[in-house]
């Protein structure tokens, strides 16, 4: 079934013609969730997520309880659960994120709430907890 809304390409990261699978506002869902192509969440999911190549978006109206993994992770609604993203995550100001993120950068916009650790990872493996780019505004609460 095609996706009926207009993927933005602020969270596209991927090269043009990608696939991306999308839970609906209405959709409640819980378990494991492994996809071989992009995830957009809307509606709510329980469980695990593990996307290693692909990137997952929670939107505005989604709310997450899980353990995810993925390449990138974009946060517009709520995520509760540890975060480990290959390359970045990214709480956007609507975001609303309690749990520990492990990744190559984070970005929280201001205005975004965020409550856990931050682990920033390297090419060579180790981290070094604490580094994060954020505004004075941004209300953290570790």
């Amino acid at each position: 079934m095609p996706m009926s809304e207009p993927t933005p390409k602020s969270t596209n990261p991927s090269q043009p013609g990608h696939q991306r699978t999308f839970l609906g506002r209405s959709v409640m869902a819980q378990g494991q969730l492994t996809s071989g192509e992009d995830l957009l969440i809307e509606g709510q999911f329980d469980g695990t997520i593990n996307l290693e190549d692909h990137c997952l978006t929670v939107g505005t109206e989604g709310r997450v309880k899980a353990e995810v993994h993925a390449r990138q992770v974009i946060i517009q609604g709520a995520l509760t659960g540890n975060v480990a993203a290959r390359e970045k995550i990214e709480i956007r100001r609507t975001g609303h994120v309690v749990g520990d993120l492990v990744a190559g950068s984070v970005a929280i916009e201001e205005g975004a709430y965020f409550k856990g650790s931050i682990d920033i990872t390297r090419d060579n493996g180790t981290g070094a907890a604490g580094e994060v780019a954020t505004s004075s505004a941004v209300r953290t609460n570790a």
